[in-house]
């Protein structure tokens, strides 16, 4: 069995979005699929990205689909946030699957025991420990929020 990068699913997903005549996976891939290729050929030479990297570059995708959402929303503009909602859930199924409110409270409150923090000030050395447990499994904003949230309390 051969492996499959990422970047080969996404492509081979595009062509199967061609096929169906599926409009919104179609246009929210080729926007993906040119992000990273832009982010191939950033810097003095152009290089292949691992899926990792990837990874990172949907996710950036998402989280401006989830920000033009929210933008449109508080705009009056609901058939523009649908449209971009409807492209985030897309890229979505590419991501590796979000940590819930408490499975993210819990590695919270492990780093907090684990540095011995105490108050706002240590907000950063905690976020030093949890950072790596949670990368891409949840957003910096959730992340920062839950420590501050606990620091606080």
């Amino acid at each position: 069995m051969t492996t499959t990068s990422l970047k080969q699913r996404l492509q081979h997903d595009l062509n199967a979005a061609m096929k169906d005549r599926d409009e919104l996976r179609l246009a929210t891939l080729r926007l993906t699929l040119t992000a990273i290729t832009k982010e191939e050929v950033a810097g003095a030479t152009a290089r292949q990205l691992s899926d990792d990297e990837v990874l990172k570059v949907i996710g950036r995708e998402a989280k401006k689909r989830r920000e033009a959402a929210e933008a449109f929303a508080q705009g009056g503009r609901a058939e523009s946030a649908e449209r971009e909602k409807a492209e985030g859930e897309v890229l979505a199924e590419y991501l590796p699957k979000q940590l819930g409110e408490e499975e993210l409270a819990e590695i919270v409150r492990g780093a907090i025991a684990e540095t011995g923090a105490a108050g706002p000030r240590a907000m950063g050395a905690v976020m030093k420990v949890v950072g790596p447990k949670v990368a891409g499994l949840a957003e910096g904003g959730r992340v920062a929020a839950e420590v501050k949230r606990q620091l606080a309390g």
